[in-house]
């Protein structure tokens, strides 16, 4: 780094030898806020500062222009360097670490697959059925693990949609099994010795490759690829510039975005529809107006999803009060200006995305949670909880139709409220919502 360079730098500080501030910057705190960490230092020096965080120097950006900047300009002037630990337990070729061509290309099979999914005939019923499915399996229950119910619902959704596979079936349990050990891994110390957690999710990911490589073979010798209607592992088989090691990894990553992402969204909205009741309130009748509107066990179709306008609000309302990705990690790639400051090749930048969600300058009390602020419609360009550019999330409207689904059933069905005062915490790579119990109500028919 040139001397001009180095004077040009954001103000910031380094923080201690080999860990600099990254303890700081990943301790817990509430989700409607930045944490002290970035508050203090955006006071002290500006929404872009310097740091020395996961080993390495680094910017950090809680500026809404400057990290639309880094999102657009991706592959350009910034790539994507997540930590080495999260190579090892996601795969070298996951979706969330590649770059550059090979990025393009694994992208476009995974919208190729989300077009398809919205447009098979199956999809919006299969959604539902599982949705119910939940929802009815706590009939005789007064207090639920919302989190836990979730991430059934999601991970069983993505197995029916991606591979036909039913979870009672005993391929699906095995699935289950490892996926559930696999994304135990997240939340550990990534400590890759034998026995550790870490460890056993490394090996998790191994045998998932192994059991998806398997069922890919199986369908290219029986000429299975281009039958309609099985499942939508044709959608990934029918791309021809994908070898087979490619193919079982973008449907892993289909697994991992549909799963964990969607439950934690679904668990939020559980919590803060738990604190208001008269958002709850309001849900419910818009839901019942739709399903009035049905002869009996009628089931939902697009037409009723466009309907569901309050639904949309509170499932986009929750994506900026809960910031389910805080940040991500990018990379400059040549000597970045902007502004009248430098970012240094090879620094790790930081855009951490929940600052704009949280920004007073865009939003009046940004801490509420308030689905009346969707009625502008220019929240929706403010708002980044799908990421941007080339990366913007392909799977995020398969994911509103789960959880608009899903709740459609919910406040039909049920009344409830928060067994746990404790906000949930906006803490990287942690299950923030997984102790959200719910106190439940069964409503009369």
């Amino acid at each position: 780094m040139t001397q001009s360079a180095q004077e040009k730098l954001p103000h910031g500080s380094m923080g201690l030898p080999f860990c600099g501030e990254t303890l700081g910057f990943l301790k817990p705190h509430e989700s409607f806020s930045l944490g002290s960490f970035l508050q203090q230092r955006c006071s002290r020096y500006g929404k872009v500062f310097k740091s020395h965080l996961f080993g390495s120097p680094t910017i950090v950006s809680c500026d809404y222009e400057f990290n639309m900047f880094i999102l657009q300009n991706e592959g350009r002037l910034f790539e994507a360097d997540y930590p080495k630990v999260m190579h090892y337990i996601l795969g070298n070729l996951s979706l969330i670490v590649v770059t550059g061509d090979l990025h393009k290309k694994l992208r476009s099979s995974a919208v190729s697959f989300v077009c398809a999914a919205k447009s098979q005939s199956t999809f919006l019923p299969s959604v539902e059925k599982l949705a119910l499915s939940r929802v009815n399996s706590w009939r005789h229950c007064k207090q639920v693990g919302f989190y836990a119910e979730a991430k059934k619902f999601t991970i069983c959704a993505m197995l029916k949609l991606l591979l036909n596979i039913n979870p009672d079936e005993p391929l699906g349990s095995q699935i289950l099994e490892n996926f559930e050990t696999y994304m135990r891994g997240f939340v550990s110390f990534p400590l890759n010795i034998p026995g550790t957690t870490y460890s056993n999710a490394v090996k998790a990911r191994i045998r998932l490759s192994s059991i998806v490589k398997e069922m890919i073979i199986k369908k290219r010798k029986g000429n299975v690829g281009s039958r309609e209607g099985e499942d939508l592992l044709n959608v990934i088989l029918s791309k021809p510039n994908l070898c087979v090691e490619e193919m079982v990894s973008v449907v892993l990553d289909l697994m991992f975005g549909g799963y964990e992402t969607t439950a934690k969204l679904l668990s939020l909205i559980a919590y803060f529809l738990g604190q208001s009741p008269k958002l709850l309130e309001r849900l419910k009748e818009e839901h019942q107006v739709i399903r009035k509107s049905k002869i009996d066990g009628e089931p939902l179709n697009w037409e009723d999803f466009k309907q569901m306008k309050f639904t949309l609000d509170v499932i986009n309302e929750a994506t900026r009060c809960g910031n389910v990705v805080k940040f991500l990690h990018r990379k400059a790639i040549r000597d970045v200006r902007f502004e009248d400051f430098v970012i240094p090749k090879g620094w790790k930048v930081l855009p951490i995305l929940s600052a704009g969600n949280l920004d007073p300058l865009f939003y009046e009390n940004p801490s509420k949670f308030d689905p009346s602020r969707w009625n502008d419609t220019s929240t929706c360009k403010k708002v980044t909880p799908f990421g941007g550019g080339s990366r913007l999330c392909p799977g995020a409207d398969i994911a509103k139709v789960e959880i608009a689904f899903f709740l459609h059933h919910l406040v039909l069905n049920y009344r409830w409220k928060i067994r746990s005062d404790d906000y949930p915490l906006a803490l990287p790579y942690v299950d923030f919502t997984k102790g959200l119990l719910l106190d439940l109500e069964k409503l009369d028919s």
